[in-house]
């Protein structure tokens, strides 16, 4: 049977950004069309992957004229890489971009008009902007098509770097990245090099085998790095003479740390983290809070900008020193502490002990009396007898995963009727969809996006809503 053929749509206009970074564009009869492979302003013709009733999805087939957004991407593996995505896209339109989906999401499907949208929160450095990054070693690296289409032989194929989007096993072995500021690039590099010249075995994940297998950098505001390393297996002398190259060769790393991982996956939480050098973990500083960040730590990767999402969550909560503050979603309890120096009492919750064990950790390491932390499911714990057992909320910060509340967590804020809501949101879909669900009760008074997360389509949302 002859297999048929997308269909091409001819010269779509890509007139705005839509969700997970794809281009919008329509059809002479008003169809939307969905365009991955392009950005917008571009002039298209599109290749159909997907065709429903009311919309398309496919590919730019052919760049017919090109945005005025465009600049040169500064990565030489952009459009390899599956991350910054955006990098092709001018840092000011980006924030244009992601400022119109929140608040077209925030009207759309939360239903709101009358709000005040506040201009996005820029990054300060739209590039080097985090203080973690994860790299893989596979002794298969991805192979670009001039080099699978030649009959060259380009010999050694072990990699140091990310997956490859859809294709676990071949890793890009990276020369650059612009995500993590240096030492980062020569960390990495520095450590490929060494392997590669010192015959060390890089991890085959079809097999799963080898030595190398990842290798985790992490630094802090004071210029302190972490780095972890994941060995398959255990080759005591091996690992003795690159960790001992390393600390030589690179000052600023305060610890060095490592595990054996023979299990399928990559995971570090379930397994037990070995100290060859310092004390195993670093410091952070936030506006005179300390926070202790270890390999398993979570800890917002871009340290300015979540910064000022925490200040401006504190600004949002309006506390005068007499509240009570329910954290909802509290993770390793840093906005409970941010805002606890203004608040009466502070009641965090949160699902994962680990995170838990971290806030107690952090609250007692910054002197904070007045704060609470409860683990367990948050449609479980914050439930009746937890509002019958604790004080009243004055205020709620909640700052849920992506996928949102529960509708039973919605159904308990509501019962708990504090004055203010301050929602901090990854995913402002779900925030609109949640806040819809409480705007009989309250005012969707302000939002602010935040980009923690520039060249790619990532945003942050802050929505205030007073009880009616």
């Amino acid at each position: 049977m002859k297999q048929r053929r997308n269909k091409i749509l001819e010269n779509i206009k890509l007139l705005s950004a839509g969700a997970k970074g794809v281009s919008v564009g329509r059809t002479e009869d008003g169809k939307t069309v969905l365009v991955s492979g392009a950005v917008p302003g571009d002039l298209v013709n599109v290749r159909v992957k997907k065709s429903k009733s009311n919309y398309f999805e496919g590919e730019a087939a052919d760049i017919l004229e090109y945005s005025e957004y465009r600049v040169e991407p500064k990565c030489i593996h952009f459009g390899t890489c599956g991350g910054c995505k955006w990098q092709n896209i001018a840092y000011e339109k980006q924030l244009d971009f992601k400022h119109n989906e929140v608040v077209n999401n925030i009207k759309r499907i939360g239903g709101f008009q009358d709000f005040e949208a506040i201009p996005i929160l820029g990054a300060p450095e739209s590039y080097f902007y985090r203080n973690k990054m994860e790299f893989s070693f596979s002794n298969a690296r991805w192979l670009t098509k001039y080099e699978i289409s030649s009959e060259e032989n380009f010999g050694n194929k072990d990699a140091l770097g990310f997956h490859i989007p859809g294709m676990w096993s071949k890793i890009l072995d990276l020369k650059e990245c612009w995500l993590q500021e240096d030492p980062s690039n020569e960390i990495r590099l520095a450590v490929k090099n060494y392997a590669v010249e010192n015959g060390l075995e890089f991890y085959d994940v079809k097999e799963q085998e080898g030595f190398l297998r990842t290798l985790m950098l992490r630094q802090n505001s004071k210029g302190e790095w972490m780095v972890l390393f994941q060995f398959y297996k255990e080759m005591t002398e091996e690992r003795i003479r690159l960790f001992d190259f390393l600390l030589s060769r690179f000052p600023q790393i305060t610890t060095l740390v490592f595990t054996i991982n023979a299990k399928a996956n990559d995971s570090i939480y379930d397994l037990d983290i070995q100290t060859y050098s310092g004390e195993g973990f670093i410091y952070e500083e936030m506006d005179g809070l300390q926070f202790k960040i270890g390999p398993k730590s979570f800890f917002q990767t871009n340290y300015k900008q979540a910064l000022e999402l925490y200040r401006k969550t504190l600004e949002f909560a309006d506390l005068k020193g007499d509240e009570v503050v329910y954290d909802l979603y509290t993770g390793t309890g840093t906005i409970a502490q941010y805002v606890a120096r203004k608040a009466k009492q502070v009641i965090g919750i949160e699902s994962v002990q680990e995170a838990i064990n971290a806030a107690i950790e952090h609250a007692a390491l910054n002197g904070l009396a007045n704060t609470t932390f409860y683990c367990g499911d948050m449609k479980n714990v914050f439930n009746d007898a937890f509002l019958a057992n604790h004080p009243k909320a004055d205020v709620l910060i909640t700052d849920p995963p992506r996928d949102g509340m529960h509708p039973k967590v919605v159904e308990q804020i509501l019962k708990l009727a504090p004055e203010r809501i301050v929602y901090v949101s990854c995913n402002s879909a779900t925030q609109a969809r949640d806040i819809a669900l409480m705007k009989d009760d309250y005012k969707l008074v302000k939002i602010l996006p935040v980009d923690m997360f520039p060249q790619t389509y990532h945003v942050e949302n802050i929505a205030l809503l007073i009880r009616k």
